[in-house]
C-alpha cells in the first residue's frame, strides 16, 4: 500500500464526528502544525520526531502517511492493558480476556490513559469497565511501555501501552472471579493461557474466536517467559 500511495491521507468519519461532537477521545485541532509537539516530545513515553509540524510515527509505516486512520489522537496516545491471571487446581494458568465490540477480535482489557491517570490507575479503571472486576487493592506489576502495532494507527497517530499485570493466585474450587463484558468489550470470560499457543488454540477451539492482532506480540512474550505463572 505504501509503495502504491505513500502521501495517503486519510481519517476516519468515526473520528471526524467525534471531534465535531467535542468528544474527549478526539483532539479538536484538525491541524497538527498548530499543536505544542515540544511538550507532547518531553512527555512520551517513545520518543519520536517532528518534522515541519507533524509528528512521525516512531516504529512502522502504515500506508497512511497523513491524518490519524481510527485514531484521534494526534502522535502518541498513552494506553494501559491489564494482565489478570489465575491457576486453577491443576496447575494451568487462565488469563482474562474480553471479546472487543468492534470485531477485531479477543484482547486484554485496556484502553486510553485519561489526562492525570497513571498506567497503574488506567489499567485497574478500563478493567472494571470491560470486565466488572475490581482490583485496586491487587499486586501490580508494570512492565515497560511499548509501541503497539494496531491496525487503526497511520504515520501520524499512534498507540503506546504499559502492560501492568497481576495474578490471583491458586483456585483450587470454582467460583472464580466472575466477570461480565461491558463498555466496549462484548464479552469476558477466563481463557486457558498456558503459553501463548495455548492460549491461541483456546480461543480457536471454544468460541471460533482469534486474538486482536496489535496483542500478539505483547501476550507471547508475556506468556511464554518463566518469570510469572
Amino acid at each position: 500500500m505504501e509503495e502504491d500511495c505513500p502521501n495517503r491521507t486519510y481519517t476516519d468519519p468515526s473520528v471526524l464526528a467525534a471531534i465535531a461532537n467535542r468528544e474527549p477521545w478526539a483532539d479538536q485541532e484538525m491541524d497538527p502544525t498548530r499543536i505544542n509537539w515540544a511538550e507532547r516530545q518531553a512527555a512520551a513515553l517513545i520518543w519520536f520526531e517532528v518534522v515541519d509540524g507533524r509528528p512521525v510515527n516512531p516504529r512502522e509505516r502504515t500506508g497512511i502517511r497523513y491524518g490519524r486512520n481510527l485514531l484521534g489522537h494526534w502522535g502518541e496516545q498513552v494506553c494501559a492493558d491489564a494482565l489478570v491471571t489465575l491457576t486453577d487446581a491443576a496447575g494451568h494458568r487462565w488469563l482474562l480476556m474480553v471479546e472487543r465490540g468492534d470485531g477485531l477480535g479477543w484482547a486484554l482489557p485496556g484502553g486510553k490513559v485519561d489526562p492525570g491517570e497513571t498506567p497503574r490507575e488506567g489499567a485497574i479503571r478500563e478493567l472494571a469497565e470491560e470486565t466488572g472486576l475490581h482490583l485496586p487493592h491487587a499486586h501490580w506489576k508494570a512492565g515497560s511501555a511499548r509501541y503497539v502495532p494496531d491496525p487503526r494507527a497511520s504515520d501520524e497517530a499512534w498507540m503506546v501501552t504499559v502492560p501492568l499485570r497481576t495474578h490471583l493466585g491458586v483456585y483450587f474450587t470454582r467460583p472464580w472471579p466472575l466477570v461480565q463484558g461491558s463498555d466496549d468489550a462484548r464479552r469476558a470470560a477466563w481463557v486457558r493461557a498456558n503459553t501463548y499457543a495455548d492460549l491461541v488454540d483456546y480461543l480457536a477451539d471454544t468460541d471460533g474466536g482469534r486474538l486482536f492482532a496489535a496483542h500478539h506480540d505483547l501476550l507471547r512474550e508475556a506468556l511464554d517467559t518463566k518469570e510469572t505463572p
